[in-house]
Protein backbone atom coordinates (compact mmCIF):
# COMPACT_ATOMS: atom_id res chain seq x y z
CA UNK A 1 0.00 0.00 0.00
CA UNK A 2 1.24 3.27 -0.80
CA UNK A 3 0.51 6.26 0.76
CA UNK A 4 -0.81 9.64 -0.36
CA UNK A 5 0.22 12.15 2.13
CA UNK A 6 4.47 12.16 1.86
CA UNK A 7 6.64 13.80 4.32
CA UNK A 8 7.01 17.26 3.52
CA UNK A 9 10.32 18.82 3.18
CA UNK A 10 10.94 20.58 5.69
CA UNK A 11 9.82 17.97 8.13
CA UNK A 12 12.30 15.38 6.51
CA UNK A 13 14.85 18.21 7.30
CA UNK A 14 14.09 18.66 10.95
CA UNK A 15 13.96 14.93 11.32
CA UNK A 16 17.15 14.61 9.82
CA UNK A 17 18.84 16.86 12.56
CA UNK A 18 18.32 13.62 14.98
CA UNK A 19 20.02 10.98 13.34
CA UNK A 20 22.69 8.84 15.82
CA UNK A 21 20.54 10.45 18.71
CA UNK A 22 18.76 9.14 21.16
CA UNK A 23 16.22 10.11 24.13
CA UNK A 24 18.81 10.44 26.52
CA UNK A 25 20.84 12.44 24.82
CA UNK A 26 17.45 14.66 23.80
CA UNK A 27 16.52 15.00 27.13
CA UNK A 28 20.07 15.98 28.29
CA UNK A 29 19.97 18.75 25.75
CA UNK A 30 16.10 19.94 26.65
CA UNK A 31 17.19 20.12 30.08
CA UNK A 32 20.35 22.40 29.20
CA UNK A 33 18.14 24.71 27.11
CA UNK A 34 15.25 24.74 29.66
CA UNK A 35 12.83 23.04 27.76
CA UNK A 36 10.31 20.60 29.79
CA UNK A 37 9.75 17.65 26.79
CA UNK A 38 10.09 14.61 28.88
CA UNK A 39 6.86 11.85 28.22
CA UNK A 40 6.93 10.89 32.35
CA UNK A 41 5.43 7.39 32.34
CA UNK A 42 4.82 7.25 28.38
CA UNK A 43 6.90 3.60 27.75
CA UNK A 44 7.61 1.27 25.12
CA UNK A 45 6.34 -1.40 24.11
CA UNK A 46 9.72 -3.34 23.44
CA UNK A 47 13.26 -2.78 23.62
CA UNK A 48 13.77 -0.97 20.09
CA UNK A 49 16.90 -1.06 18.56
CA UNK A 50 16.83 2.06 17.17
CA UNK A 51 14.96 5.45 17.70
CA UNK A 52 12.03 6.32 16.02
CA UNK A 53 12.10 10.25 14.87
CA UNK A 54 9.36 12.11 13.57
CA UNK A 55 6.96 14.95 13.69
CA UNK A 56 3.88 15.00 15.68
CA UNK A 57 0.32 14.02 14.11
CA UNK A 58 -1.86 14.89 17.49
CA UNK A 59 -4.97 13.04 17.98
CA UNK A 60 -7.09 14.20 21.39
CA UNK A 61 -9.93 11.98 22.76
CA UNK A 62 -12.75 12.48 24.33
CA UNK A 63 -16.15 10.76 26.45
CA UNK A 64 -18.08 9.40 23.52
CA UNK A 65 -20.97 11.27 22.85
CA UNK A 66 -24.56 9.73 21.86
CA UNK A 67 -24.55 8.15 19.54
CA UNK A 68 -20.38 7.96 19.88
CA UNK A 69 -18.39 9.53 16.96
CA UNK A 70 -15.50 7.89 15.08
CA UNK A 71 -12.41 6.06 16.97
CA UNK A 72 -9.78 5.77 14.58
CA UNK A 73 -10.30 7.29 11.04
CA UNK A 74 -8.25 9.93 11.35
CA UNK A 75 -5.23 7.54 10.37
CA UNK A 76 -6.38 8.29 6.50
CA UNK A 77 -4.72 11.79 7.21
CA UNK A 78 -1.57 10.63 8.50
CA UNK A 79 1.90 11.22 6.32
CA UNK A 80 4.51 8.87 5.70
CA UNK A 81 7.27 9.36 8.81
CA UNK A 82 5.14 10.91 10.85
CA UNK A 83 4.36 9.87 14.72
CA UNK A 84 0.87 9.59 15.75
CA UNK A 85 0.41 11.50 19.15
CA UNK A 86 -2.50 10.43 21.30
CA UNK A 87 -4.26 12.16 24.33
CA UNK A 88 -6.75 9.88 26.00
CA UNK A 89 -6.43 12.14 29.30
CA UNK A 90 -4.12 9.20 30.63
CA UNK A 91 -7.46 6.78 30.50
CA UNK A 92 -6.53 3.15 31.25
CA UNK A 93 -10.13 1.93 31.84
CA UNK A 94 -9.97 1.73 27.23
CA UNK A 95 -8.00 1.49 24.18
CA UNK A 96 -8.14 3.56 21.57
CA UNK A 97 -5.10 1.90 19.44
CA UNK A 98 -5.00 -2.08 18.30
CA UNK A 99 -3.98 -4.06 15.73
CA UNK A 100 -6.27 -3.26 13.07
CA UNK A 101 -4.49 0.65 13.40
CA UNK A 102 -0.78 -1.23 13.54
CA UNK A 103 -1.26 -2.63 10.55
CA UNK A 104 -3.08 -0.02 8.56
CA UNK A 105 -0.43 2.09 10.00
CA UNK A 106 2.67 0.31 9.12
CA UNK A 107 1.34 -0.41 5.69
CA UNK A 108 1.19 3.46 5.22
CA UNK A 109 5.00 4.02 6.64
CA UNK A 110 3.65 6.00 9.42
CA UNK A 111 6.90 6.22 12.13
CA UNK A 112 5.28 4.68 15.21
CA UNK A 113 2.47 5.51 17.85
CA UNK A 114 2.65 7.21 21.50
CA UNK A 115 -0.66 7.32 23.52
CA UNK A 116 -1.06 9.23 26.45
CA UNK A 117 -3.37 6.05 27.71
CA UNK A 118 -3.27 2.21 26.79
CA UNK A 119 -3.30 -0.18 24.01
CA UNK A 120 -4.20 -3.72 23.08
CA UNK A 121 -3.18 -6.01 20.47
CA UNK A 122 0.29 -6.29 21.71
CA UNK A 123 0.94 -9.18 19.73
CA UNK A 124 0.46 -7.60 16.10
CA UNK A 125 2.92 -4.31 17.01
CA UNK A 126 5.51 -6.90 18.29
CA UNK A 127 5.36 -8.95 15.23
CA UNK A 128 4.96 -6.35 13.13
CA UNK A 129 7.84 -4.12 14.73
CA UNK A 130 5.65 -1.63 14.79
CA UNK A 131 6.92 1.36 17.46
CA UNK A 132 4.29 1.81 19.96
CA UNK A 133 4.80 3.62 23.52
CA UNK A 134 2.02 3.72 25.53
CA UNK A 135 0.88 4.07 29.66
CA UNK A 136 0.28 0.21 29.70
CA UNK A 137 -1.89 -2.52 28.07
CA UNK A 138 -5.47 -3.09 28.35
CA UNK A 139 -7.64 -5.15 26.51
CA UNK A 140 -11.39 -3.02 26.89
CA UNK A 141 -11.81 -1.38 23.14
CA UNK A 142 -12.79 2.81 23.24
CA UNK A 143 -15.56 2.27 20.64
CA UNK A 144 -17.99 3.61 22.35
CA UNK A 145 -16.24 5.14 25.19
CA UNK A 146 -14.24 7.92 23.66
CA UNK A 147 -14.34 9.93 20.71
CA UNK A 148 -11.83 11.33 18.31
CA UNK A 149 -11.98 15.20 19.35
CA UNK A 150 -9.88 17.08 17.61
CA UNK A 151 -6.68 16.45 15.37
CA UNK A 152 -3.43 18.12 15.27
CA UNK A 153 -4.47 21.05 17.78
CA UNK A 154 -2.27 21.12 20.91
CA UNK A 155 -2.51 17.96 23.23
CA UNK A 156 -0.78 16.72 26.53
CA UNK A 157 1.08 13.72 26.85
CA UNK A 158 2.84 12.68 29.79
CA UNK A 159 2.49 15.49 31.25
CA UNK A 160 4.16 17.17 28.22
CA UNK A 161 2.22 19.76 25.63
CA UNK A 162 2.41 18.43 22.46
CA UNK A 163 1.73 20.89 19.48
CA UNK A 164 1.14 19.45 15.70
CA UNK A 165 4.07 18.85 13.48
CA UNK A 166 6.80 18.82 17.07
CA UNK A 167 9.36 16.60 16.90
CA UNK A 168 8.54 13.18 18.43
CA UNK A 169 12.19 11.37 19.68
CA UNK A 170 11.10 7.62 20.90
CA UNK A 171 13.05 4.95 21.85
CA UNK A 172 13.50 2.16 24.48
CA UNK A 173 14.32 4.77 27.07
CA UNK A 174 10.81 6.26 26.34
CA UNK A 175 9.58 9.57 24.60
CA UNK A 176 10.80 13.03 24.37
CA UNK A 177 9.13 16.03 22.37
CA UNK A 178 11.16 18.77 20.98
CA UNK A 179 8.97 22.09 20.48
CA UNK A 180 9.12 22.19 16.40
CA UNK A 181 10.81 25.69 16.43
CA UNK A 182 14.14 24.54 18.88
CA UNK A 183 14.18 21.74 17.19
CA UNK A 184 17.23 22.95 15.33
CA UNK A 185 18.87 24.13 18.86
CA UNK A 186 18.13 20.78 20.25
CA UNK A 187 19.69 18.68 18.16
CA UNK A 188 22.86 21.01 17.87
CA UNK A 189 23.04 21.02 21.47
CA UNK A 190 22.53 17.21 22.03
CA UNK A 191 25.17 16.22 19.59
CA UNK A 192 28.05 18.43 21.40
CA UNK A 193 26.76 16.58 25.14
CA UNK A 194 27.62 13.21 23.18
CA UNK A 195 30.61 14.13 21.71
CA UNK A 196 32.03 14.90 25.19
CA UNK A 197 30.42 12.19 26.67
CA UNK A 198 32.30 9.91 23.74
CA UNK A 199 35.36 11.43 24.96
CA UNK A 200 35.01 10.53 28.65
CA UNK A 201 34.48 6.67 27.52
CA UNK A 202 37.10 6.90 24.98
CA UNK A 203 39.44 8.24 28.39
CA UNK A 204 37.86 5.47 30.31
CA UNK A 205 38.53 2.88 27.73
CA UNK A 206 42.37 3.73 28.20
CA UNK A 207 42.59 3.24 31.41
CA UNK A 208 41.77 7.23 33.20
CA UNK A 209 39.30 6.84 36.15
CA UNK A 210 35.89 8.20 35.91
CA UNK A 211 36.35 11.02 38.58
CA UNK A 212 39.98 12.02 36.13
CA UNK A 213 37.27 11.90 32.81
CA UNK A 214 34.78 13.29 34.40
CA UNK A 215 36.54 16.53 35.58
CA UNK A 216 38.36 17.28 32.38
CA UNK A 217 36.05 17.60 30.44
CA UNK A 218 33.16 19.07 32.48
CA UNK A 219 30.85 16.45 32.92
CA UNK A 220 28.78 18.09 35.63
CA UNK A 221 27.60 20.93 33.27
CA UNK A 222 26.91 19.32 30.62
CA UNK A 223 23.26 19.74 31.32
CA UNK A 224 23.82 22.59 33.12
CA UNK A 225 21.26 25.83 31.83
CA UNK A 226 23.95 27.99 30.47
Amino acid sequence: MTNPKRAAAHDQELVALFEGLDTPGVSDAMDKLGLHGQALGIMPLDNYARPVVGPALTVRYVPAATPAGTVGDFIDDVAEGDIVVIDNDGRTDCTVWGDIMTQYAGLRGIAGTVIDGVCRDEGKALGDGYPVFSAGRFMRTGKDRVEVGSVNTTVAVGTVRVAARDIVVADANGVVIVPRERAREVAETARKIEAVEAAIRERISQGATIREARAALGYHLLQRKA
